[in-house]
């Protein structure tokens, strides 16, 4: 593998590993705030991003040792709100900076699964953007959201909101690969 798209790996691993940690933290702190359906948004996209770490880590099956990894990763814990605010930011660097520069990088290398991994995330990160963005209005209003179902595809991470029409949008795993996270 390209060192390149390797360290583009590495760090992709390492910011959705802590986007992984961090959204499950905030879920607590929605729970405890009383926004149930919020907390459940939390968890559900927290699974996502573990999705995204372990097919980033997967492509890097081959590449051993130790590493430095940096990566973008927001810090504090505030009320949901906030938490929903920070998380809306986070995902918005991953569309417009991050993720289409690693996955052009993959391309020119020719690093094929690492293009694959980063477009799943990418176009997965669009989606938890607009969730986010519903529940930070929500929550800014000191409601809770009015979401009833979160799916996540346990292949690519696609998340998304209502009824899946049969096989993921993003990657096309069969329904029976879906998660249902009830709100």
């Amino acid at each position: 593998m390209k060192d390149m798209t390797a360290a583009n790996l590495r760090s992709a691993f390492g910011g959705e590993s802590q986007a992984h940690m961090r959204y499950k933290i905030w879920a607590d702190v929605a729970e405890k705030e009383g926004f149930a359906n919020i907390a459940k948004l939390f968890r559900a996209v927290s699974f996502a991003e573990q999705i995204h770490a372990t097919s980033h880590f997967a492509v890097l099956k081959d590449v051993t040792g130790a590493f430095v990894v940096t990566s973008m990763a927001g810090f504090g814990i505030g009320r949901t709100k906030d938490n929903c605010a920070g998380a809306v930011a986070g995902e918005q660097f991953e569309i417009n900076e991050m993720y289409p520069t690693y996955k052009n990088t993959a391309e020119f290398q020719a690093e094929k699964n690492a293009e694959r991994s980063f477009l799943w995330a990418l176009e997965t990160e669009k989606e938890h953007a607009k969730l986010f963005l519903k529940a930070k209005e929500a929550a800014d209003k000191k409601q809770d959201t009015s979401f009833k179902k979160i799916y996540v595809c346990r292949v690519c991470g696609y998340t998304h909101e209502g009824e899946p029409e049969g096989k993921c949008p993003l990657c096309g795993a069969p329904r029976e690969k879906i998660e249902v996270f009830e709100c």
